[in-house]
């Protein structure tokens, strides 16, 4: 008797009781959920030193400053971070969309990526892109307009700011590589007339290839903030979670702690 009269008597409870009940309910189902995560994954571009690169002695994870504060973010948040080395740019941004890693260590902010991932703020760094050209280049950039007509390069995937993609996507003729490095070596060898890409990692790379003479244009194209992010897909994705992560980037802005591990990520670059 008593299991037949309980859904009539549920039923009688008004709609503004029942729907009070679970949203109380939700922060606490979220904060257990954020305690279940075990282990984040996290990865970001392979080419991007003195950001992140592959660990020569460890070719399955990476290194470099991004994967320094992952270590510090880790500490803080109580939470092991892996750093994994997941294959070109490109890739990475897939597995993101797919859930196959949780977080992105340094991530440009688009429209397109805000669909399969949250971004976390205070920023990790702000980085320069600029155009790259041999020293004999006609090329004398101050504004996109001096770059049509001519064949440019980057990387898969990569973006300068939507202003400046939507720019080049109508006027400009810009091929898409796999590898900073493969980029470099056809402007060197005279197969494009510029690169666009970050000043840092170009130089980095450049230094290894041995490619010296190369030539950065003074104004940059543009200043773009480099984030911390997380896959919607991601199972420890939850307010809780993302609330302790930007509580601990918070701290490392305020200490600037990103200023001294990418003084240590270039000397290890260079003694590499």
């Amino acid at each position: 008797m008593t299991a037949r009269v309980w859904p009539h008597r549920l039923g009688r409870f008004p709609a503004w009781l029942v729907v009070g009940f679970w949203a109380a309910l939700v922060p606490f189902m979220d904060m257990a959920k954020a305690e279940d995560c075990k282990l984040l994954v996290a990865s970001g571009n392979p080419d991007y030193p003195p950001y992140l690169w592959r660990d020569p002695q460890d070719q399955s994870h990476m290194i470099g400053a991004n994967a320094a504060l992952m270590a510090r973010l880790s500490a803080e948040i109580n939470i092991p971070i892996e750093v994994r080395y997941i294959g070109t740019w490109a890739r990475v941004q897939e597995e993101m969309k797919a859930g196959n890693i949780d977080l992105i260590a340094g991530a440009f902010l688009t429209v397109q990526r805000l669909d399969y991932m949250d971004y976390i703020r205070p920023i990790i760094a702000t980085t320069r892109s600029v155009v790259i050209t041999r020293p004999d280049s006609p090329i004398d950039y101050r504004q996109r307009s001096d770059l049509v007509g001519y064949s440019g390069l980057t990387v898969i995937n990569n973006s300068f700011g939507e202003d400046f993609d939507r720019y080049a996507e109508k006027n400009l003729a810009i091929e898409e590589v796999s590898k900073l490095e493969n980029a470099l070596k056809m402007l060197a060898n005279a197969r494009a007339d510029y690169v666009i890409y970050e000043d840092a990692p170009a130089r980095a790379f450049a230094a290894q290839l041995g490619i010296n003479d190369l030539k950065e244009a003074d104004q940059s194209i543009s200043n773009e903030d480099l984030y911390l992010t997380f896959s919607h897909r991601s199972a420890c994705n939850t307010g809780a979670l993302r609330g302790k992560l930007a509580q601990a980037m918070n701290k490392f802005a305020q200490d600037k702690v990103m200023k001294g591990l990418i003084a240590e990520a270039i000397q290890t670059w260079q003694a590499q």
